[in-house]
């Protein structure tokens, strides 16, 4: 099977590791049907805290979804199961709890860029290069996708990325709001692991309801959860992990908080 989707555990940190070098980590079915499964058991782990996805190798991110595949899978009515498995895929970084840190360098395309976008937050190397190629393939790009990326960007701006499909550097993703931050590459992983250390450390069910905020403002106000932001956030103040930063700040030390 091309391609494959490893995971590697340091601590209370996670990385998902796109690995289909020859092709530029070009996500293969395969790939898709791992990554849905790579996400769901470390969110039920309850020793990681942060999960960072990042390609192998030094040349991509994701180059986008396994074009060699297209003509078997993309096409009929076999387009129908390859749809569900990128969905599936889309949904499970949608829907998982902890953090998710897309690591970028090199080439971040198509589907890749999609992948990045739905993580919470996204760090490039200066070499990072972004584009969505959809109208040179005549492929037609999920709504959710498209949702996505107009929130992010706004409508005239993702009109362009979409209408164009041209190149953008990492300067321009930064500009644009494609990425968080801009490191040099030699530099990239380290300072990346120094922010998700960060948030390793701090309280994991302050962060859980921070991201399930954003998650619910970003809809409609009629269609948010108001009971579950509720919820989340009196959960905060119900647990151990409270009572543990207060104590803490008062003896003037580094809190050590369990997710409880």
């Amino acid at each position: 099977m091309a391609g494959q989707v490893r995971v590697e555990k340091e601590e209370f940190l996670a990385w998902v590791i796109f690995d289909h070098p020859e092709r530029r980590n070009a996500l293969s079915k395969n790939m898709w049907v791992q990554l849905t499964e790579a996400l769901a058991a470390l969110d039920a782990d309850p020793k990681i805290r942060v999960i960072l996805l990042r390609g192998a190798g030094e040349v991509a991110f994701v180059s986008g979804a396994d074009i060699s595949e297209f003509e078997k899978s993309r096409t009929g009515e076999a387009s129908e199961n390859y749809n569900d498995l990128t969905n599936r895929a889309f949904t499970s970084i949608r829907d998982t709890r902890k953090p998710l840190i897309s690591m970028i360098h090199g080439f971040c395309v198509g589907g890749g860029l999609a992948v990045s976008l739905g993580t919470d937050l996204r760090y490039t190397a200066d070499d990072g290069v972004f584009a969505i190629p959809a109208a040179k393939l005549g492929v037609g790009y999920a709504s959710s996708g498209v949702d996505t990326l107009i929130q992010l960007v706004g409508p005239a701006v993702a009109k362009e990325i979409f209408f164009t499909g041209q190149k953008y550097d990492a300067k321009e993703a930064l500009e644009y709001g494609f990425v968080n931050r801009i490191f040099p590459k030699a530099a990239l992983e380290t300072e990346v692991r120094k922010i998700a250390t960060r948030v390793a450390a701090n309280a994991p069910l302050t962060i859980r309801a921070a991201k399930g905020a954003a998650r619910e403002f970003a809809l409609p106000p009629d269609q948010r959860d108001k009971s579950a932001l509720e919820k989340s956030v009196r959960a905060c103040f119900e647990s151990e992990d409270y009572k543990e930063g207060v104590r803490a700040f008062m003896e003037k030390r580094r809190p050590q908080f369990r997710g409880i």
